[in-house]
């Protein structure tokens, strides 16, 4: 089974979408799925001393001017398994500039952990995670050559949604 064409964008999107878990919470190893060989792939182990604050991975069936799927980021209490499919509610969204153009990042919360009910936008997330990613993602290609992460801004769940997400 193809993880990028054979499962669909979400159930509702862009509001709910389905996330595809690359990264997990805590590590700092990237893996990247590869569409062609249906693996996943270590693209690089993150050469500071970061760690990603959040799961990351992508939305199936979309696909971004970076030449990639979507990226999309999830709040999470545990960390959950690379590989694994996630139902996600969609909260906003974390705009960054590097080295091959903009960047955005969907911010999102899974669905099935009720833990997260109340959050429905970016405003419901504590300040200080909210720095916390945002550091994570100026820091973490820092000691990589010709590599680099600007900070643009962060959008609401309402600009996040209005983003073209799914075809």
């Amino acid at each position: 089974m193809n993880l990028w064409k054979d499962i669909p964008c979400g159930e509702k999107p862009p509001r709910i979408l389905n996330m595809v878990v690359e990264v997990i919470s805590g590590s700092r190893d990237k893996y990247e799925y590869n569409v062609d060989w249906e693996a996943f792939v270590l693209d690089r182990i993150i050469l500071s001393s970061v760690v990603f604050p959040v799961e990351y991975g992508f939305v199936p069936q979309t696909w971004y001017d970076d030449h990639d799927p979507l990226d999309i980021m999830a709040l999470s209490y545990e960390p959950l398994e690379v590989g694994c499919i996630v139902k996600v509610r969609t909260i906003g969204a974390l705009i960054v500039e590097d080295e091959n153009g903009i960047d955005p990042k969907i911010l999102s919360v899974l669905v099935d952990d009720a833990r997260f009910d109340g959050y429905n936008d970016i405003s419901d997330v504590h300040p200080h995670k909210l720095r916390e990613i945002q550091e994570f993602f100026e820091t973490y290609k820092r000691l990589e050559p010709h590599k680099w992460v600007k900070f643009k801004e962060w959008k609401s769940a309402k600009e996040a949604r209005n983003s073209k997400l799914c075809d």
